[in-house]
């Protein structure tokens, strides 16, 4: 019976370490992280310093390896990131979110590599500002990817995303003073860029390029209920399908929107003030520009340069320096112009340079110069490119010659 009570005594002796070492070990666990219901993971940056423990460095490291889904708590006011971060690898699903206000991840030390370099699918940033970076602030190579509610300001490019890409979006964000704030290499299913505010950049808020067009390029960017301000450029698209509605530039240095290759539709937007152009069809195809007010700027409303098939339909501009032009135009595939209202321009109200677009129920008023300039375009050693405008039941106002077509006008004009 004693050697029966010493074993038992040992036996609960052996389970009472057990329990304490189990214990030690969630205890450690929880430390690290805490493990929900559904097996996420969720850990804690408490360290604005670049590296060590608490940091957003050890962060990214711990939910690389998650089994599940990750979430990020930033409780700190400010990281200085001095060298790069590893990138965000997670096939689970990653959240990075601001839990204790604003947030500031400042990258100014850091040279040419991005700040967050997003490498796997399912992730979400919302909350975050990163500034002062010499390279991109986020890089992303994976989809399914929500910026929302952050602020990246003061870098070479803001958001860039690679090709092949689907289910960005971008919302609620605020860009200011980059040099690109977006970039796209091409367009994909599901790509959104909406209500964000752009200023300051200093070449384009939105850039949309690539040396070609890509027949597989069915589905459009979507960028609507944007604001852009003294931007240089607020969105260049070349051989990039996009879809521009219901957003607001103001005083853009250069262009408002510039539009290069085909797939565009320019629709509902209001583009006032500032030096530049508002929107520029160049070498387009079969885009739309239609129900957009254009307002007080120093140069052409819109201009359509060497483009065929294009359609300019229902816009409203006033106060501008010149209302639209049609410059070098395809004759066998002509550009319409149909049912724009133009008001007040301080010099001509259309200008044709070399073209042969359709001219239809277009109204003009109060053209300080000529509501309507015809004129062939003479290039040095060769045949002139003659202008020869299709009109059909334009109202020219107080214009006589516009309205006559008259041989006045430089080229020729057919009307009915």
């Amino acid at each position: 019976m004693p050697s029966s009570r010493r074993f038992l005594a040992a036996l609960g002796l052996l389970l009472l370490l057990g329990g304490y070492v189990l214990a030690s070990r969630w205890y450690g666990a929880a430390l690290r992280g805490r493990a929900t219901s559904t097996g996420s993971l969720a850990v804690s940056v408490t360290s604005g310093a670049d590296h060590g423990p608490g940091s957003l460095r050890e962060a990214l490291f711990t939910t690389a390896g998650a089994p599940g889904s990750a979430r990020i708590d930033i409780r700190v006011p400010r990281i200085v990131v001095e060298t790069p971060l590893p990138p965000l690898v997670n096939p689970h699903g990653l959240s990075l979110v601001a839990a204790s206000g604003a947030v500031e991840l400042d990258a100014h030390a850091l040279t040419g590599a991005p700040v967050l370099d997003v490498d796997a699918a399912h992730v979400s940033i919302s909350g975050i500002a990163i500034r002062n970076c010499p390279g991109t602030a986020i890089l992303l190579r994976a989809g399914d990817f929500h910026l929302t509610g952050a602020t990246i300001e003061h870098c070479d490019v803001g958001v860039d995303v690679a090709d092949g890409l689907r289910a960005i979006e971008l919302a609620h964000n605020t860009f200011s003073a980059n040099r690109l704030s977006v970039r796209f290499a091409a367009s994909g299913a599901g790509v959104r860029v909406v209500e964000n505010r752009f200023s300051a950049d200093t070449d384009a808020a939105v850039w949309a390029v690539r040396g070609k067009a890509d027949a597989a390029d069915l589905t459009a960017i979507d960028v609507r209920d944007n604001r852009f301000t003294d931007d240089r450029n607020g969105v260049i698209a070349a051989n990039v399908p996009m879809r521009l509605e219901h957003n607001l530039f103001g005083n853009a240095r250069e262009a408002a929107v510039h539009l290069l290759g085909g797939g565009a539709m320019i629709r509902a937007n209001r583009i006032s003030g500032g030096a530049a152009m508002g929107i520029v069809a160049e070498h387009a195809s079969a885009a739309t520009i239609s129900d957009n007010e254009i307002d007080h700027l120093d140069a052409y409303g819109i201009m359509v340069r060497g483009s065929a098939n294009t359609l300019v339909r229902n816009n409203q501009l006033h106060n501008c320096g010149y209302g639209m032009a049609f410059v070098l135009g395809d004759e066998r595939y002509p550009s319409t112009a149909v049912d724009n209202i133009i008001l007040s321009t301080r010099y001509n109200a259309i200008d044709v340079i070399g073209d042969s677009p359709i001219l239809r129920r277009n109204r003009v008023r109060q053209a300080r110069a000529l509501a309507l300039h015809v004129e062939d375009y003479q290039p040095a050693g060769a045949k002139p490119v003659r202008a020869h405008p299709f009109l059909d039941g334009n109202d020219w106002g107080n214009d006589a010659a516009a309205a006559a077509g008259a041989p006045s006008l430089i080229g020729t004009v057919s009307a009915r």
